[in-house]
């Protein structure tokens, strides 16, 4: 069986209860889990092998607390675990820099305070804040830049996981970097 068709068996068994098609799901999803994890750490840091198995393992941990998903297929799958990642980098982003101004309320380790550069963070949270402003100008268009950029899905795959058409992908995804440019510049 092509490794693409099994993921997606293994998944719609999972979703269906199955809880032993998780344990065989992990392995053959291991590897492109920490392809996203390394494309989310080449935007926002230096890349330490540690950091990008430490993003892993919580967004693994985040995935099997997943039990409303109906899983369509592989696509589907790496885009929920995209805006997982997404989500997590934003939540230690975030949290860094509450300590860095004196909220020490919540303590972090050294390895998660050391997720993000200083320089780094700023970018994602002014690029986040521009996202969380277009996702209520256009959903669609968002959810592809959360795919394409945050999730370094291809083109194919993100049109896969969104049901639309490739050309329209490209375009949309033109359209939405254009919008987020002129957002991001204008906060300045």
């Amino acid at each position: 069986m092509h490794p693409s068709l099994e993921i997606t068996d293994l998944l719609v068994n999972w979703s269906n209860g199955d809880k032993e098609a998780l344990d065989r799901l992990f392995p053959l999803i291991e590897a492109e889990l920490h392809r996203l994890a390394r494309h989310y750490m080449r935007r926002f840091n230096s890349g330490n092998t540690l950091q990008t198995t430490a993003l892993i393992n919580e967004t693994y941990i985040n995935l099997v607390d997943q039990n409303k998903v109906e899983w369509q297929n592989r696509a589907h799958f790496f885009g929920i675990s995209a805006r997982i990642m997404r989500r997590i980098l934003l939540r230690y982003v975030r949290d860094r820099k509450r300590i860095k101004r004196g909220g020490d309320a919540f303590r972090v380790s050294i390895t998660d305070a050391m997720l993000v550069s200083t320089e780094k963070s700023d970018e994602l949270l002014a690029l986040e804040a521009a996202l969380s402003r277009f996702e209520t100008v256009d959903e669609r268009k968002s959810r592809i830049v959360e795919l394409r950029y945050f999730g370094g899905l291809s083109v194919e795959e993100t049109a896969e996981v969104m049901k639309i058409s490739k050309t329209t992908v490209m375009r949309e995804w033109r359209m939405a970097k254009a919008w987020l440019a002129r957002e991001i510049r204008n906060a300045k």
